[in-house]
């Protein structure tokens, strides 16, 4: 599972094409938690994850903003699906 947060819609989009262009990885979601602060959510193998995090890390670092936190959970609890579940884009969609 492979996460990255930014600020504002246009960053986490830049950044979830790039996420998506480069390694094999699904779409999870995303999450618009306070104030604008957005985090973008895929899923695939542990080197796909870190390769689509690094490029979209970059994605946005090229666009001259912020990425606050970027993650790859290896092995993620299967526990984890409950919370990601929340953020699929089937929920979120009216």
């Amino acid at each position: 599972m492979g996460l990255i947060e930014t600020f504002g819609i246009v960053f986490a989009m830049e950044a979830a094409d790039a996420m998506m262009k480069t390694a094999d990885v699904e779409l999870i979601g995303y999450e618009n938690v306070a104030s604008g602060y957005i985090s973008v959510l895929v899923q695939g193998d542990v080197a796909a994850c870190k390769a689509a995090v690094e490029s979209g890390v970059k994605a946005v670092e090229a666009m001259d903003a912020e990425v606050y936190a970027s993650l790859v959970i290896p092995t993620p609890h299967p526990d984890l699906e409950k919370i990601t579940k929340l953020y699929a884009i089937e929920n979120l969609l009216p």
